[in-house]
Formats: structure tokens, sequence, C-alpha cells
């Protein structure tokens, strides 16, 4: 679980909370209830909503629930597991041929997805050509993620402006009622605070984090992809971890081979 995103999150929300129940030093829950505007949550959570059923299918819009899991619930093995494991697949491969990799329990479904083809005798190129596709498709998928929260980042803040048209023009159309102008304001002025919370306590941040868990993703399937290929034509070794340690930044280059 990244506690990352999480904590980030509580922070956040914990914080406004906090300073809208703070008056001086002393702490008035009450003041929750000023905040809590039942048409101003209609406006902005309604018409965000409505607008992914216009932008996408039903099928992307609740997507949206499993994007944001995986913004919390996701792992991916270490880079230099999958480098030591690779090269224990090379030496087995070098030692005793390709078909005693079937014996081997390898966790991880894509590499293990590519290391049988090899086991089946397929060419190296077929492979790769596999292999990438399914990479490109997942990269597709997570952008598609990507899009979805873009929406809700760019249409929360819409909707609380038209929110706070909608506050202002009833204010107006009743300025001879003074009872009737509070109300109308708290509208004008929550759906504005309600858009701007969920843009950038929710849409961006989860956005950007999803973006980088894709991005760390789309490496190591490449990584992958090339220890698999490397397997396949029977490369050594020691070349291959030398291939594969390509694929990280220098400093983590030398982080991983210390602990190695």
């Amino acid at each position: 679980m990244d506690i990352n995103t999480l904590v980030g999150l509580l922070l956040g929300t914990f914080f406004i909370l906090l300073a809208i129940v703070l008056d001086g030093f002393s702490i008035k829950t009450e003041n929750l209830l000023l905040f809590w505007n039942a048409p101003s949550v209609l406006i902005v959570f309604g018409g965000t909503i409505s607008t992914l059923f216009i932008r996408y299918t039903i099928k992307d819009t609740f997507g949206v629930f499993g994007i944001i899991k995986h913004t919390f619930f996701f792992s991916i093995p270490n880079s230099s597991e999958v480098i030591k494991e690779f090269v224990q697949l090379a030496q087995i491969a070098r030692k005793d041929g390709l078909l005693a990799l079937e014996r081997v329990t390898i966790e991880d479904p894509f590499m293990s997805k590519g290391i049988n083809y090899c086991v089946d005798g397929a060419e190296t190129d077929q492979i790769k050509g596999i292999l990438l596709k399914e990479v490109q498709y997942m990269k597709a998928r997570h952008e598609s993620g990507q899009d979805v929260l873009s929406a809700i980042e760019v249409s929360a803040p819409a909707f609380g402006m038209v929110g706070t048209l909608v506050g202002l023009v009833n204010m107006l159309a009743n300025m001879d009622d003074p009872k009737s102008i509070g109300p109308a304001m708290a509208v004008a002025i929550l759906t504005t605070l309600y858009g701007a919370v969920i843009a950038n306590l929710f849409a961006i941040p989860l956005k950007d984090k999803l973006a980088d868990h894709s991005s760390e993703e789309f490496d190591l399937k490449l990584l992958m992809v090339e220890g698999i290929v490397g397997i396949n034509r029977g490369e050594n070794p020691r070349m291959l971890e030398e291939a594969l340690y390509s694929f990280v930044s220098p400093a983590e280059r030398d982080a991983l081979q210390m602990n190695t």
C-alpha cells in the first residue's frame, strides 16, 4: 500500500477541517455546519459526475474508483530483485537449456508469460513484439485513467464557478429580502470552495501519483522485456546483467549494485 498517498489526503483534509473549526485558541465543531450546503454539493458533485458520463463510457466513469484504488494499493517488484532473478534464469538457461526454466517458479505474471514463450521455442522478435504490445496497452489504460482524473480536475472548479453565479443571481434577485441574501451567498462561496478542494486535494495529486506509478511500471516492464529477450537469445548472464542495469539511473544503479 502506498502510505504516502493516504497520509497526504488525510493531512490535507485534517488541516482544512482544523482551519474551519479553529476559532482563536478554541475549537468550535459547530463551524463545520457553516461549511455544509446541500445546493453547493449538488452543483459541484452532481455537475462533475454528469460531465464524466458525457465524456466517457459508463465503464470508464465507474472505473475511476478502480483508478483511485490503484493509487493506494500500488506495488511493483524491486528493480534489483528483478535483475537478480533474470541473472539466475540466464545462468540456468545457459547451463541446462531453456526447457529447464519450465521448472522455475516466477511470481510476476508478465515475466512468467515471457519466459514461457521462451520455453515454447518462440522467435525472439515475435516474443518482443507481443510483450511490447502488451506494455503499450497497459500504458494506454493508465493514460485513460489519468484522463478521467484530469476531467474531474477541470470540471469541479468550473462547476464551482457555476454555483457562484447561481448564488449571485439568487442574491441579486432577492435584494429586497435580507434573509435570503445569506443562503444565496453561501451557495456562491461554498461551491467555489468545494470545486477547489476536489481539484487540488483530490484530482490533481491522484492524477500525478498515477502518472508516476505508470512511469515506474512502464520502465520495469521494458526492463523485463529486455531480460526475456536476452535469455531467449542465450546472452551471457553477466552481459545481460549489465544491459539490465542500463534501465535504471546511475544513482539507482550504484545503490542496487552495492546491495548485490
